[in-house]
């Protein structure tokens, strides 16, 4: 069990978007992941700890493609909602400097891909010096492998590794 302190700890919901969990997805489906992902969210929000939820637009594109919005249940959710322009949620985004307003020292990631958006992320937030969790059954790859990956070799040696029912805000 990890109980956090919500005064600074903050949820963060990579590209849980309608045309990325519409992938096929493993070791979950994205309907799982956005589900997980929201049952948190509505934990973190009660206790009055942020959600930050996080979409991909592709840069220099007259249009995004259809489904490029946040599922809806997961833009009801957040706090706030900040778009990425690459892989990671930090380049050129001001991701860092909202999460230093708020007083937020530890991030919980949740989202798709794991080996990707979430990973990607994941490193720049160590950069930055946050403490780092990992809701590994609120995430998915394209593959069970890219997702076993990341979770088995590299989120170990940039933070915690969790499942959703040893969160606590308290």
């Amino acid at each position: 069990m990890t109980t956090l302190d919500p005064r600074s700890t903050a949820l963060v919901l990579i590209d849980l978007m309608d045309r990325i969990v519409a992938n096929p997805l493993a070791p979950r489906t994205g309907s799982e992941v956005v589900e997980a992902s929201l049952e948190l969210a509505r934990e973190f929000r009660a206790a009055g700890a942020p959600v930050v939820a996080v979409r991909v637009e592709r840069p220099n594109v007259a249009e995004q493609p259809p489904g490029s919005g946040l599922v809806a249940e997961v833009a009801a959710v957040a706090d706030e909602v900040v778009v990425k322009r690459s892989i990671g949620a930090f380049q050129g985004t001001g991701l860092d400097g909202l999460l230093r307003a708020r007083g937020v020292e530890t991030l919980v990631f949740t989202g798709i891909a794991t080996n990707l958006g979430v990973e990607s992320s994941a490193r720049a937030a160590g950069d930055h010096g946050y403490r780092l969790l990992f809701v590994e059954d609120a995430m998915a790859a394209l593959t069970a492998e890219e997702h076993r990956a990341s979770v088995d070799l590299d989120f170990p040696r940039l933070g915690e590794v969790v499942v959703a029912a040893d969160v606590r805000l308290g």
